[in-house]
């Protein structure tokens, strides 16, 4: 009777555990991950540019495969004004409608009353990968010079008071 008790104990608490290990499980980055895999100086096309660690952010899931970003410090630089910051992708993320494999990539924005509109380029070579429109948060959102939000909690990238979502396509 005991053996018959453990099995179906073990069926019934079987499904949730599957369920949580096949939902996402990525979670925030910690400061010590996001230092080990972000540049001090991002290699953007010809350039070595500063990076401003304390805006660092990203998410990593349990095999370590992260997609992080920070601020670019542009300043004197000839992709002052093209450039905002760098980003990390180790996992592949579709950002609105662009899709990203694993590389390094670059954005800058332009703001517009209510939006942003995003260009991400490829680090390396400076080669386009799109353009996105990244919406105002709610009044009352916490502003962040650069975040990018685990799955749980929302799937957005946040630039001050803007967002682009994302999807993981691993």
């Amino acid at each position: 009777m005991k053996p018959v008790l453990l099995a179906i104990l073990i069926s019934l608490t079987l499904p949730p555990i599957l369920h949580a290990q096949t939902k996402s499980s990525w979670r925030a980055a910690a400061a010590a991950e996001l230092e080990t895999a972000l540049p001090a100086r991002a290699p953007v096309e010809k350039e070595r540019i500063e990076t401003e660690m304390r805006t660092a952010s990203g998410i990593i899931n349990p095999q370590g495969k992260l997609i992080a970003g920070v601020v670019l410090i542009t300043a004197g630089y000839s992709a002052d004004g093209k450039y905002s910051h760098y980003l990390l992708v180790q996992s592949p993320i579709t950002i609105s409608d662009i899709a990203l494999p694993p590389g390094a990539y670059v954005l800058g924005w332009q703001r517009s009353e209510d939006s942003l509109t995003v260009k991400l380029y490829d680090a390396a070579t400076g080669t386009p990968r799109g353009t996105a429109i990244a919406h105002r948060l709610p009044t009352g959102a916490r502003v962040e010079s650069f975040r990018i939000w685990a799955p749980s909690e929302q799937k957005l990238i946040q630039i001050g008071r803007f967002a682009l979502p994302y999807t993981l396509t691993e």
